[in-house]
């Protein structure tokens, strides 16, 4: 009885916790390990952290240019389709589809799973099959809030925001005060040439930046919702600065109370932490630590919702997945694509693999979408925009990207090439697509059977008139 689309439900302080909640979430609680034993020693770690947060920072304000300069929706996607063309879009969309979303959901799922079930079992660690089934369960809980409601998922969402930040309070503070007492002995010897890893660089800076990567997600979708853009930019260096304070002053209390061989043993960082600084935190801490990853996994399946939403709309994914639930007005068909896909890669998955396999083709295609910045202002230099970064800003984030994506092949030969297999096969997808299109252009898309029994079903239709 009313029109049906997207509403307009996310608010500036609803964009401002989805870009917080994203990055301050499973990143933190799980990279620390990884970055710790692709580096090397505590020093170099640290300094991994720091250069992961300004190359976070030349990253977010690319973004916030793109999103002031290509103002359709659609975020990531959107960006590589205005400035590439149509062929790297649909590459970016198959690798997100197939490798980087389920791969990146899996990865959340698991930490959250594993932080959930760790106070029950400890000193020891909680059953992998035990684990498993509590990650599908989590997962399985924000799909439904995401089918059920936008606002209740931005107000989760919001509340989990706060959590985050209160689980981090709960480790910086116990590690300063323990610091300023003098407990200093973990940071002897922290640049000890004789532990770097050089080789393993790359996938050191992979677990960095997988920690800060929701200023990739949620700084292009809160551009792209056109709201208050011209804020964008002052939420984004606010929110990725706090953050980089809030990542140095967690590692920092990490190793304040875990040796470097603690850190690398154990299976929960923040558990080992407050197991071994304050014993009567270790119900607390880790449910906290759960709830960030649940928000993580939250704000993860509404913005790729909303890829694929645009995608169908730009002809490059099938039709059903551009339709709404005629009383929820959520992208339901596209919120629930992902189902089949994590339920596999977290039952056979292990999250450090996961984390290499998808951050090859992640950070592909950021680079790219930064690449294209710099050629979208070469081919329309008249085009006015709220905010522009200096050159140098994304040109120095899109070669560091794309070398640590080349030397990544040589740290860690087998899953990268899995990850790069996976973009390749998007060429003939493409081009299959492409011939497909051209010889069923004369049939309507109402005469497609499955998508006409698929729209009963889920009781969705196409959106009208207004888009998100």
């Amino acid at each position: 009885e009313e029109p049906v689309f997207l509403r307009k439900k996310i608010t500036l302080l609803r964009a401002f916790s989805l870009l917080i909640g994203s990055m301050v979430g499973s990143g933190i609680f799980i990279s620390p390990k990884g970055v710790l034993k692709n580096s090397g020693n505590v020093g170099f770690s640290l300094v991994v952290w720091f250069a992961c947060g300004l190359l976070s920072m030349f990253g977010a304000l690319s973004y916030a240019e793109l999103g002031t300069r290509i103002t359709k929706s659609g975020g990531h996607y959107i960006y590589i389709l205005e400035t590439l063309g149509p062929l790297p879009s649909f590459l970016f969309l198959w690798a997100e589809f197939f490798a980087i979303r389920p791969a990146n959901s899996a990865v959340v799922s698991l930490a959250f799973g594993r932080y959930l079930l760790e106070p029950f079992f400890a000193p020891c660690a909680a059953p992998l099959a035990a684990v498993k089934v509590v990650s599908l369960l989590g997962y399985y809980t924000v799909l439904t809030l995401n089918s059920w409601s936008v606002s209740w998922s931005a107000r989760v969402q919001t509340a989990l925001s706060i959590v985050k930040l209160l689980a981090l309070a709960l480790i910086i503070v116990p590690g300063m005060m323990l610091l300023a007492q003098g407990h200093t002995e973990n940071f002897q010897d922290a640049f000890d040439r004789q532990s770097l890893v050089l080789d393993k660089l790359p996938l050191a800076f992979y677990a960095g930046m997988f920690a800060y990567s929701g200023w990739y997600r949620d700084n292009s979708f809160c551009c792209v919702s056109l709201l208050f853009c011209r804020n964008i930019p002052l939420a984004v260096i606010v929110s990725v600065v706090t953050v980089i304070v809030g990542y140095m002053l967690t590692n920092v209390s990490y190793y304040t109370v875990l040796g470097t061989q603690d850190v690398l043993a154990s299976p929960a960082v923040a558990v080992s932490f407050v197991q071994r600084a304050f014993k009567s935190l270790i119900s607390v801490v880790p449910v906290l630590v759960a709830l960030s990853c649940f928000g993580t996994m939250n704000g993860g399946i509404f913005t790729f919702s909303r890829t694929l939403f645009v995608a169908s709309r730009e002809g490059q994914w099938p039709p059903l997945f551009s339709m709404i639930h005629i009383r929820r007005h959520t992208p339901l068909p596209a919120v629930m694509l992902m189902f089949p896909l994590v339920t596999a890669m977290v039952c056979i998955g292990d999250i450090y693999h996961l984390l290499n396999f998808f951050s090859f083709s992640r950070w592909l295609f950021i680079g790219l979408a930064t690449l294209g910045l710099i050629v979208h202002r070469y081919r329309h230099p008249e085009l006015q925009s709220p905010f522009k970064v200096p050159l140098f800003i994304p040109v120095s984030f899109t070669i560091i990207c794309l070398f640590t994506v080349g030397m990544s092949f040589y740290s860690d030969p087998v899953n990268i090439s899995i990850g790069c297999i996976m973009v390749l096969s998007g060429f003939p997808v493409y081009y299959l697509i492409d011939i497909l299109q051209t010889k069923l252009s004369s049939f309507s898309p109402s005469s497609d059977y499955l998508t006409h029994k698929l729209q009963l079903l889920l009781e969705v239709v196409q959106q009208e008139i207004k888009t998100y």
